[in-house]
């Protein structure tokens, strides 16, 4: 249920505390005029989530051409399939419009959005564990709406190999993020 909250007075009474206040909004779905002047207002930058900037047309704000500095963008998020088992459920037309933007054969998709998000001018890139390691849907962590065998995805660290660590070294180096 969407209640109203105090915006402007909470925000300012917690900058008071704690400036600069940490804060990623969400601003996916639908959002108000409202919410937009009020994150912008404070300068927390909103949310950018790959997985839904394809298929539609090349002025879909989560493209990687249209984002702006003041975004943190994600391959998915908690609530997302993991980028593997998207792609592999993603409509024809949609698979298409991937493959031509990113121009990849998506033998690694995973890592074809993670280059996209790194090389991307938003603030941060957050990739999740399960892209990462190129898991399919059998490691997703949420599914909205559903109330039962949430939240129980764990990777073991036998996963996690070196080349992972090595190949988000050097996106990082390549695109600069290391040094924000």
């Amino acid at each position: 249920k969407w209640e109203p909250a105090p915006g402007n007075a909470l925000f300012v009474a917690l900058n008071e505390v704690a400036s600069p206040l940490p804060v990623i909004a969400e601003d996916l779905g639908t959002i108000t005029p409202d919410v937009t002047a009020l994150r912008e207002s404070f300068g927390f930058p909103g949310m950018a989530v790959l997985q839904f900037a394809f298929g539609e047309s090349p002025a879909n704000p989560y493209l990687p051409h249209n984002l702006n500095q003041q975004t943190v963008v994600y391959t998915g998020t908690h609530d997302n399939d993991t980028t593997v088992g998207w792609f592999a459920n993603i409509e024809p037309r949609v698979r298409e419009s991937v493959q031509v933007y990113l121009q990849t054969d998506a033998n690694q998709i995973n890592w074809d959005l993670i280059g996209a998000a790194s090389r991307s001018v938003a603030k941060m890139a957050i990739y999740p564990m399960q892209d990462v390691l190129g898991l399919g849907s059998e490691a997703r962590m949420n599914s909205p709406g559903q109330a039962d065998n949430q939240w129980g995805w764990r990777f073991e660290w036998d996963q996690v190999q070196g080349w992972h660590a090595e190949r988000l070294n050097a996106l990082t180096r390549a695109h600069g993020r290391g040094s924000q």
